[in-house]
């Protein structure tokens, strides 16, 4: 995959967890949050509550469904 490619689909989704994008492109968290840095670094993409859960208190969650990206137009 080219960053390309995940640039497309975080315009057509806007907002999307790491989750997500780890199902979409069938790869590792850890590679995705690397081309996703790029695109954050170019003022392009923002991390939302990082480090945060679901909303409750036993901080479970596994951190690929509660980290989310946001593209910005």
């Amino acid at each position: 995959m080219i960053l390309s490619e995940l640039r497309s689909y975080l315009i057509q989704r806007k907002r999307v967890t790491l989750y997500d994008l780890v199902l979409h492109f069938n790869m590792d968290a850890d590679a995705l949050r690397g081309m996703l840095d790029k695109w954050i670094k170019k003022g392009k993409l923002t991390r939302l509550n990082p480090n945060s859960g679901c909303g409750t208190t036993c901080y479970k969650c596994d951190p690929t469904l509660t980290e989310i990206y946001e593209w910005i137009e």
